[in-house]
């Protein structure tokens, strides 16, 4: 067991880059996530995107994206089943709303803890193979519980309806306070209470830093993992899991770990679904949400700290902005081109916009895996070396050689 650790240590120790930079690197590399977050309302005006309802999905499939990839970018298994625990932690948020009262703080925590027992249960069954055969087995009870949900569990879901908080729900403590539209709160305050400034260009909303902040602290629960000794052995068995067995490490307790963690990770975001907008619906467990994270992750880079995040921001941009616009809109405007140039390129755009954003996403997501196979992050590495690469040669042309004395 020594000889194992001693072996990913020493083969982890280049990734790290030592303590003190790594620490360093780390808190400005959370500053940097934290001030672009917190002021989503602000640099988000120019692209279209500083509405409450756009900001709030960016940071909760961030946290959903930065959960999964503890478990794949860290040890390589594919999950395709993860959209359960997305519903499950929706599922009892609302649950926790209609039974105990409308606070947001009891319905993320439930969400978590269930979520986690949840992943926990299938975690337990699935990690008992790898490869694809993990990956269907996570698919499978997926679908089941997407299929349990419209079926069986009918008085736990309400089915196609989908759960919703009503009325006559008991909410224990505080059923006398909330007598109009009941919407979730935060220390007595709504979720969905906004500041406008700036003639309303710029909204600040409750609900959104609720959840920016959550983002925030899972990301940095996240950097933490990484870099700790638990980290570098879910890294050793990304590398190489046989050889971790063949010197006696047993590593089914870490990769069952992480699930768990990743579980409830996804826990955290479908209750963040619920605490934005108190419903729930069997189609967030659906097997085109596992896929959608998948994409997020692989989009950004897998294994990176900032992918994920990056990937949740360009699907969801393109999910909401891409999909606003169509052909009528296209024509407005190339309005200024001749008709027999504007006809045929509104013809061939507007099959990438409206319904057919999944097109422009899908040649966006090709682009990508064929020449950054990193991801966008890998993108952005490119530029700094070649920013640095550039920088530098010109130093040296600048440079004076001085005769040796």
């Amino acid at each position: 067991m020594s000889a194992a650790a001693t072996q990913v240590q020493s083969k982890a120790q280049p990734i790290s880059g030592g303590a003190k930079g790594t620490a360093a690197g780390d808190t400005a590399l959370f500053i940097g996530i934290a001030a672009a977050v917190l002021l989503m309302p602000f640099w988000l005006v120019p692209f279209g995107a500083a509405y409450p309802d756009l900001m709030q999905k960016f940071v909760i499939f961030g946290t959903f994206a930065v959960g999964f990839n503890l478990l794949f970018g860290l040890t390589g298994y594919l999950s395709f089943g993860h959209a359960a625990f997305l519903g499950v932690g929706s599922y009892t948020a609302v649950w926790t709303f209609k039974l105990l009262g409308m606070g947001a703080v009891p319905a993320v925590i439930t969400s978590v803890l269930v979520a986690g027992l949840f992943a926990l249960a299938i975690g337990f069954v699935s990690l008992r193979r790898s490869g694809i055969y993990f990956s269907i087995l996570t698919l499978a009870f997926a679908q089941m519980s997407y299929s349990l949900a419209y079926s069986v569990l009918t008085p736990i879901t309400n089915g196609e309806t989908g759960l919703y908080v009503s009325p006559d729900d008991p909410r224990l403590f505080d059923s006398a306070d909330h007598t109009g539209e009941l919407i979730p709160t935060l220390l007595g305050f709504d979720m969905r209470s906004t500041m406008k400034l700036f003639d309303g260009a710029v909204q600040l909303n409750l609900g959104f830093y609720v959840c920016a902040v959550l983002m925030l602290v899972a990301f940095y629960i996240a950097l933490r993992i990484f870099r700790s000794p638990f980290g570098m052995m879910l890294k050793a068995i990304k590398s190489n899991q046989n050889r971790l067995n063949f010197t006696g490490v047993n590593t089914r307790p870490y990769t069952l770990t992480v699930f768990v963690i990743s579980g409830m990770y996804a826990g955290l975001a479908g209750s963040m679904l619920a605490v934005t907008d108190p419903l729930a619906g069997a189609e967030r467990m659906q097997w085109t949400a596992s896929g959608e994270v998948v994409l997020m992750t692989i989009l950004g880079g897998a294994g990176s700290l900032l992918g994920p995040l990056l990937g949740a921001v360009f699907i969801k941009y393109f999910e909401n902005i891409f999909s606003a616009f169509s052909k009528t809109s296209l024509q407005e405007g190339f309005s200024f081109l001749p008709d027999t140039i504007a006809d045929p390129l509104v013809s061939i755009l507007s099959l990438f916009v409206g319904e057919g954003w999944h097109l422009t996403l899908g040649v966006l997501f090709m682009l990508i895996i064929i020449f950054l196979p990193g991801g966008v992050v890998e993108g952005i590495r490119r530029i700094g070396e070649w920013t640095s690469s550039r920088s530098s040669s010109s130093d040296t042309d600048g440079a004076t050689v001085e005769p040796a004395k």
